[in-house]
């Protein structure tokens, strides 16, 4: 019997019981589909978030008050939270700094701002963030139309703006020529639009281009409020001298922070490729789960598949009788049954993985990720859905082929 004859055989046998191998292909696609849609989910969320860090690029990296969002402990005993970083040694640190890099400062000032300009209105949901000269080319932004800030502006307020492009299709029909030397109100305080950022796109819900961007001091002068922590972010001109600015930055800022000698630094430096690093750690226990739980799916879905193998020698045990007296050899009806078990387990995988790609497209997109796709899940979910035909075929396969001919036409 040659090999053709053998998967045609394979195939008529599963559209012959066509209910039966749906029914367990779906067990075998809902598998696949949590083992490839959950691990395609963390990757795309890992790329990006890697994808909007790098905004910073690999040669920034910003201070930040020590253990300002989460506190953790050393020895048992509690870390102390450091304080904010003010306006006055925000610019201190950035004057002093003599290392070749530049040094941008800035603050957050809300994250719900309302947008107006005429009869039209954005949603609450416009962030406010106040910076000084160096703040767009230390955070990878683009000018597309205007300027940015003057230096008098930005130490001296001015009431002007730059807004990002989802708020000149909101206010201004999607035309950014138009926005230009435009009167808006953010909340009840109004600035004059001097530029237009270039789309940027959003990740993990933060979205870059709903943004309104103002000079440092106006910052200061409508949003301060006490313990208000400003940004400092250090962009070097050379990549390779990270250590070097790292070391020097303590140093300046710890004298910045009027620190002693014995005083431990109440401040922390961050780099974008940290928290990537942390998150992919993090993840790893993640994708294991997944990958438990898209095992266990598929440990069902082979006992179910060897049971209905079974079902099938039962059921076929006069055609195995009949196909071994034409001349077909023990070899000749394993490899038909074990390759009957691997045909409805590809198919399964076939549907699993495509259902698999959509269920991570659709959780990235609702996360506001970008999606990548996922060939090393792919090539893994069909090396999985090979092992489990064989494993919950090879049993029947070699009752089938041990079959007696002879008492196999005489059964009934």
């Amino acid at each position: 019997m040659q090999n053709s004859e053998i998967i045609r055989i394979a195939f008529r046998s599963v559209r012959n019981n066509l209910l039966r191998t749906i029914l367990t292909l779906m067990i075998i696609a809902f598998g696949i589909m949590a083992l490839v849609g959950i691990l395609t989910a963390i990757d795309n969320m890992v790329f990006s978030l890697n994808d909007n860090f790098s905004g910073l690029g690999a040669n920034s990296f910003t201070i930040n008050p020590k253990g300002a969002e989460l506190s953790g402990s050393d020895g048992g005993r509690r870390q102390k939270v450091g304080e904010a970083i003010s306006l006055k040694q925000a610019l201190e640190f950035k004057e002093r700094f003599e290392f070749p890099a530049r040094v941008s400062v800035s603050v957050d000032c809300t994250g719900n701002g309302t947008v107006k300009h005429g009869e039209e209105k954005t949603n609450p949901t416009v962030r406010v963030v106040a910076i000084d000269e160096n703040h767009i080319e230390a955070k990878g932004l683009e000018i597309g139309y205007g300027r940015i800030f003057t230096t008098q502006e930005i130490m001296n307020g001015g009431n002007k703006a730059i807004i990002g492009s989802d708020l000149v299709k909101t206010l201004f029909n999607d035309r950014p020529e138009k926005a230009l030397n435009q009167v808006i109100a953010v909340g009840n305080v109004q600035f004059r639009v001097v530029g237009v950022l270039n789309s940027k796109g959003s990740a993990m819900n933060q979205n870059e281009d709903r943004v309104v961007l103002i000079p440092l001091l106006d910052g200061k002068r409508y949003y301060a409020n006490a313990g208000q922590n400003y940004n400092v972010t250090v962009s070097l001109n050379d990549a390779t001298q990270m250590e070097q600015a790292e070391s020097y930055s303590i140093g300046l800022f710890r004298s910045v922070r009027r620190l002693m000698a014995i005083q431990q630094n109440d401040f922390e430096i961050f780099k974008s490729d940290s928290l990537v690093s942390i998150i992919k750690e993090n993840t790893t226990n993640l994708r294991a789960s997944a990958v438990a739980i898209g095992l266990m799916t598929l440990l069902g879905a082979a006992i179910g598949l060897m049971n209905i193998m079974l079902v099938s020698v039962t059921e076929r045990t006069r055609e195995i009788g009949i196909t071994k007296s034409l001349g077909a050899t023990r070899k000749n009806i394993l490899w038909q049954f074990l390759t009957e078990a691997v045909v409805i387990c590809q198919m399964g995988g076939l549907v699993g993985i495509v259902l698999g790609i959509l269920a991570g497209l659709g959780v990235t997109m609702a996360m506001g990720g970008n999606f990548v796709m996922p060939w090393n899940w792919i090539v893994m979910a069909i090396i999985v859905c090979t092992l489990v035909g064989l494993g919950s075929g090879i049993y029947p396969a070699m009752k089938a082929a041990s079959l007696d001919p002879i008492e196999a036409l005489r059964y009934e």
